[in-house]
């Protein structure tokens, strides 16, 4: 069962007082940039210094600070002095407010400000806490990909699928999007935290020494080094075919097919390169969209979305979870609770139980990932479940609840449903994912899927082995009185079978040794429950 917590567009000025007008703020790694929503229309904001189009570079003792958004997902880390990924995205955030403000005439205190889709949960709390430093309160944190069809949808009226090709200088970002009468639903989406830009410039700099470049303009040396379009070109290959492999993966997600794509936005100051355009013309077989500004086209979005969540809006908008989430069960296998691509905000819940007999704790493991088993996914937090009062294994029920906000932030809970007893947690990772984890979860999801489901299965079926065989015991230990000794013999040659098909790792012999002892147990059970009916009626008197 899924469920979507969604706001009617009247409900959202009864919760929220507007003192101002929220503006949409682009956060990104090479550039930021701030809009408002005014008129009708989104617009970049203009003070006395001109566009608020500027680098996201912070200047301190020890030289400038570039792509500190790349560090997001380890934003305590100081990377220079005193600063950090945290504290970079903080500067950035205050100077921009402040000439918004000046820009505007008044305090801002609100906006809506965008991330890539795959920034994990460490990377969107960081942006968040950066925020409220720099005095902002966060309305939203909305996907890059998201923000860019938002504005299409609102200054082309478009309906259909569409796909958001968003490559900046630092992230890559694809979207694919449904836009039907004013519900924009994202259908997939895929990305890479460390692919953009920045790459490309630093192939170009190891190919021909670009500090020693600049040292010669500065000395105004004649030096002609050569870097022509078809080299570019060259030098751009290998990062535009990563991209094109993450677009070909996310249609694979969305279960659609290249024809049934009415349009392809490019988003990002990379997408102007000419290899690029050409590239993805190439693979969608149709001339991509840039009709608004791909520099400034995802604050464009974040602002119109800033107004729609302080005046109202009849638009839906279904943003996705990229990767799957889910907790730890016996044998160490991966539960799924929200599947990737599920629409946010989601709330799911599903009941498990306990394995042995008077279990009163549980470990709820959070995971994130693509494989079967938990050494292969991402541990995201872990917290007990304490007070369970003791049963038989199986007889317990915990609710284990699943909630992610409109952010993409996840909240776990834990429910003992016979005595309420509840244990819940907010996961904030000390610890983001590596560079290439988000691209290496689903690789490795797909190269290894096969063995990872037959491993699940093995493992599925020794657990269900291992608890038939102790229920055989413990049921022989109070009522093996009831049997004769050579239906007692036959049962221990059966339970004998199972152990010898487990110390196989063959699947099939340990389900064809579970199914033959369950066949043989069956008298043994008919026996035990009517011997408990006949002690139940000793001494009642039936009228």
């Amino acid at each position: 069962m899924m469920l979507l917590q969604i706001n009617e567009p009247h409900e959202l000025l009864t919760k929220r007082a507007v003192t101002a007008k929220a503006i949409g703020i682009d956060l990104g790694t090479t550039n930021s940039v701030v809009a408002v929503f005014e008129n009708g229309k989104s617009h970049v904001l203009i003070d006395d210094i001109g566009p608020l189009f500027m680098p996201s570079v912070i200047s301190t003792d020890f030289g400038d600070l570039r792509s500190t958004k790349r560090m997001m997902h380890e934003p305590t880390t100081i990377i220079s002095g005193e600063h950090s990924a945290l504290t970079a995205a903080r500067d950035i955030l205050k100077t921009l407010k402040n000439r918004a403000e000046n820009a505007m005439g008044h305090e801002v205190l609100q906006a809506v400000i965008t991330v890539p889709a795959y920034f994990d949960d460490t990377a969107r709390q960081a942006t968040k806490d950066a925020a409220t430093l720099a005095g902002l309160e966060v309305l939203r944190l909305i996907n890059e990909p998201t923000a860019a069809a938002l504005a299409y949808g609102l200054d082309e009226g478009a309906e259909g699928t569409f796909v958001v090709y968003d490559l900046g200088g630092g992230t890559f970002d694809v979207s694919i999007l449904s836009m039907r009468k004013g519900v924009f639903q994202v259908l997939a989406t895929g990305g890479h935290t460390q692919l953009g830009g920045d790459d490309i410039d630093a192939v170009i700099d190891k190919h021909f020494g670009w500090n020693d470049l600049l040292k010669a303009r500065q000395a105004k040396e004649n030096l002609n080094f050569g870097l022509n379009s078809a080299l570019l070109s060259n030098f751009c290959q290998p990062f535009i075919e990563q991209t094109l492999d993450i677009c070909e993966q996310a249609i694979q997600d969305a279960k659609i097919a290249k024809d049934q794509i009415d349009g392809v936005v490019l988003v990002g100051g990379s997408t102007r390169l000419q290899a690029v355009h050409a590239a993805v013309k190439a693979f969608f077989n149709q001339e991509p969209l840039t009709n608004l500004d791909p520099d400034c086209v995802v604050a464009y979005g974040a602002a119109l979305q800033a107004h729609q969540l302080t005046y109202g809006t009849n638009t839906l908008l279904l943003d996705v979870i990229p990767i799957s989430l889910g907790i730890e069960t016996m044998g160490g296998v991966v539960e799924v609770i929200i599947p990737r691509n599920s629409p946010i905000p989601i709330r799911m819940a599903q009941d498990f139980t306990t394995y042995e007999n008077g279990q009163t704790s549980m470990s709820i493991q959070v995971v994130q990932g693509e494989r079967e088993f938990v050494k292969d996914c991402r541990s995201l937090a872990k917290f007990i479940l304490s007070e369970i009062p003791p049963m038989l294994a199986g007889a317990a029920r915990i609710r284990v609840v699943f909630s992610v906000d409109a952010d993409g932030l996840l909240t776990v809970s834990a429910t003992e449903q016979t005595t309420n007893i509840s244990q819940q947690i907010e996961v904030k990772p000390s610890y983001g994912l590596t560079a290439e984890d988000y691209t290496k979860m689903l690789k490795q999801a797909y190269a290894h899927g096969k063995a990872d489901i037959n491993q699940r299965l093995l493992v599925s079926a020794r657990i269900k082995a291992e608890q038939l065989v102790e229920q055989l015991k413990n049921a022989l230990n109070l009522d093996a009185h009831l049997l004769d000794e050579t239906y007692l013999n036959d049962l221990q040659d059966c339970i004998q079978d199972v152990n010898q098909a487990l110390a196989t790792q063959e699947r099939e012999s340990i389900q064809k040794a579970c199914d033959q002892l369950a066949k043989v147990a069956q008298p043994f059970a008919e026996k035990r429950i009517t011997n408990a009916i006949k002690q139940k009626l000793q001494h009642q008197t039936i009228l």
